[in-house]
């Protein structure tokens, strides 16, 4: 398979000049994944001309978009690509409404396809961060009169992320989650889903930490206004502020989409030349999603 790399966007448009380029890279994408036809369960196949994949047994045909988050795509995979490749190597992203205009669709259009792949930019959770990790919960939102801290009642958007750090105190891997509350029910779950039991874990001395110590080895510490944790309140802020400037509001149904938008980029950043090819591989593994499942979620 010829993969592509770098994050040149003329390089880009070289590669993918038809709908039929970007047909052709996903049929070379699944024809690295074991075929299985969805009629009758046969395991080999032949490729027709446009790509797509005809069972020997039933005749069954499966195009190169078929059973990919890239199902029914009704824009065109070219322009879809496209959308994929500003998500990916970029440092920032765009909002959907900009996103609809520069590629010619419709707001909502535009807005339900990047949330697909914000699905497909999740973490696999196959492999928990070790070594060195903080964790610590934040908030999004304006301020609220009365409410201050960590308020139960607060309109405010609540989240608890984790950094695992490099010997030299640099960011290596990051993870941020929706939660409903600072309880020890509601924290345990970036824990469960992301930290090694054999992880060096410190929080600040939140109490809702406490309980979760008996299974992680976990050392509390005075935050002292973020300054002993320097590198998570840094990714904390970055995340807060690209949040607010690129799309201004996230409704709590698609924060955690938008997070792992952030930290599928934070966590390649030192591989941006395959990011892209990483991200395609991830939307053709994934399960098809229709329009009906994003709006109702």
């Amino acid at each position: 398979m010829d993969v592509f790399k770098g994050q040149n966007l003329l390089e880009f448009s070289d590669r993918f000049k038809t709908d039929e380029d970007c047909k052709k890279y996903l049929a070379s994408v699944k024809s690295e994944i074991r075929y299985k036809c969805l009629k009758c369960n046969h395991t080999a196949c032949q490729i027709r001309t446009d790509f797509a994949r005809q069972c020997n047994i039933c005749g069954h045909i499966e195009s190169a978009t078929a059973n990919t988050l890239f199902h029914k795509v009704k824009f065109g995979v070219r322009k879809a690509f496209f959308i994929c490749f500003e998500m990916a190597p970029s440092t920032k992203s765009l909002s959907a409404s900009y996103m609809g205009v520069r590629y010619g669709v419709t707001e909502k259009t535009a807005r339900l396809f990047m949330l697909k792949v914000r699905e497909a930019m999740a973490s696999s959770g196959k492999n928990p961060m070790d070594g060195d990790v903080h964790v610590d919960e934040f908030v999004l939102g304006g301020r609220e009169a009365g409410k201050t801290g960590r308020s139960y009642d607060s309109k405010k958007k609540k989240a608890v992320t984790a950094i695992q750090l490099t010997k030299e105190g640099k960011v290596k891997r990051m993870y941020a989650m929706k939660i409903d509350d600072f309880s020890a029910r509601s924290l345990q779950y970036i824990f469960v889903n992301h930290i090694s039991r054999e992880a060096r874990v410190t929080t600040d001395k939140w109490r809702g930490y406490r309980p979760i110590s008996k299974a992680y080895d976990i050392t509390q510490i005075e935050s002292n206004r973020g300054l002993n944790f320097k590198a998570l309140h840094t990714m904390i802020h970055q995340v807060k502020s690209w949040i607010r400037t690129t799309y201004s509001w996230v409704s709590d149904d698609n924060l955690n989409r938008y997070f792992n938008e952030f930290c599928f980029r934070i966590n390649r950043s030192q591989s941006k030349a395959t990011i892209f090819n990483n991200l395609i591989v991830k939307m053709v593994e994934g399960d098809k999603i229709y329009q009906s499942e994003l709006i109702s979620n």
